[in-house]
């Protein structure tokens, strides 16, 4: 048993049938054609449903909409960085040469990536169940401690609630700059309300980021006036 079988076993449960599968699902698309990409796509789509499937029986009283905001809390990248971190999944990536020394390894998109196709790599060995249980039992706590449904709710979208409640006019917002290096961009936006005459503006590893914090500047305004 290799060194990623034996993390698969210890810290997954899981025992796969096809190593070549495993073996896939941890190579980078730096390394061989026969890489991780299609994997993740399935990966993708099963945690997807079996998160899905939990949240729908876990929060009968729950709309649609709050399904989906937990959902999206979850499986969102940021969350799939800290769970392969938390796991020790990086050390058994397989990298081209040339990327072994370049810190790909611990760059978010290539450990979400991986962890999504170990997940459809079960899939394919195991069928849903083994996939479904894997993937509970890694999100356990997180299932756990969901927030309440108000709390998980984005800036954005408390913003844009907050004044339709009031008869205010929706939010603009603008992207004002786009600065640093192709691989680490910062984007800032301004969001502008007209009435009452609120601008404020945000800055974030993504265009989406950095509107949400110029949201949460514009609700911090409100409230503090």
């Amino acid at each position: 048993m290799n060194d990623a079988e034996n993390w698969c076993e210890r810290i997954l449960n899981y025992q796969f049938s096809d190593r070549d599968l495993l073996a896939q699902a941890l190579t980078h698309r730096s390394a061989s054609l026969d890489n991780n990409e299609r994997l993740e796509f399935l990966g993708d789509a099963v945690l997807a449903l079996s998160i899905s499937h939990d949240l729908y029986s876990g929060k009968p009283t729950v709309r649609e909409g709050g399904l989906s905001r937990y959902r999206a809390e979850l499986v969102r990248k940021e969350s799939l960085v800290k769970m392969a971190a938390r796991t020790g999944l990086a050390q058994h990536l397989i990298l081209g040469n040339g990327e072994r020394h370049s810190g790909v390894r611990q760059r978010d998109s290539v450990l979400a990536n991986a962890l999504e196709a170990v997940f459809g790599a079960i899939l394919l060995d195991g069928g849903f169940e083994a996939a479904n249980t894997v993937i509970l039992e890694l999100f356990h706590d997180q299932l756990a401690t969901l927030p309440d449904e108000e709390e998980l709710k984005d800036a954005k979208t408390r913003l844009q609630e907050y004044l339709q409640a009031r008869h205010l006019p929706p939010p603009d917002y603008e992207l004002l700059e786009v600065t640093g290096v192709p691989h680490a961009r910062i984007f800032e936006v301004a969001c502008r309300i007209t009435e009452p005459g609120i601008e404020t503006s945000g800055k974030g590893s993504s265009r989406r980021r950095a509107e949400q914090v110029a949201a949460s500047f514009a609700l911090e305004k409100f409230i503090s006036d």
